[in-house]
């Protein structure tokens, strides 16, 4: 049998996309207790840590705080650590109490009121820009 010589074929060299361009993800190890506490209100206070996609927040509520009604692009999973909050949600009202969770789709527009004084875990997928940025107007200076 004769052996045939192959061609070697050399690929060009590509450029780099945008998407492998960006920085490599950075691990992040953050002890809530250093990061300071934003008081948004004199009810209303919170942390966050933001990661590439991905946003998580502490948000410590008094009885009797409201989060007005609202909306935003952010899928946000909530579970409430102590405490409770009372949700008015896609028409009805739901309690969400210590250990327990709500998944809030994108767009779909609520409001919240502190039942007791509760601290909670937030996760948003995209980070919320508008915390990140402090244009949250709706949470500021409020009841």
């Amino acid at each position: 049998m004769a052996k045939t010589k192959s061609k070697s074929k050399t690929r060009p060299k590509m450029k780099p996309t945008k998407r492998a361009a960006k920085r490599a993800p950075a691990l992040q190890y953050i002890p809530w207790h250093t990061i300071p506490l934003e008081d948004l209100n004199p009810l209303l206070q919170r942390q966050f840590v933001v990661g590439q996609e991905i946003m998580l927040a502490r948000v410590l509520l008094k009885k009797g705080c409201i989060v007005p009604l609202h909306s935003h692009h952010n899928e946000q999973l909530t579970y409430v650590l102590e405490g409770a909050l009372k949700f008015w949600i896609d028409g009805k009202e739901i309690v969400v109490n210590a250990g327990e969770t709500l998944c809030i789709p994108a767009h779909m527009p609520h409001k919240a009121e502190a039942l007791a004084d509760t601290v909670d875990l937030d996760v948003f997928n995209p980070p919320r820009a508008d915390w990140i940025n402090k244009t949250d107007q709706y949470l500021r200076g409020q009841k």
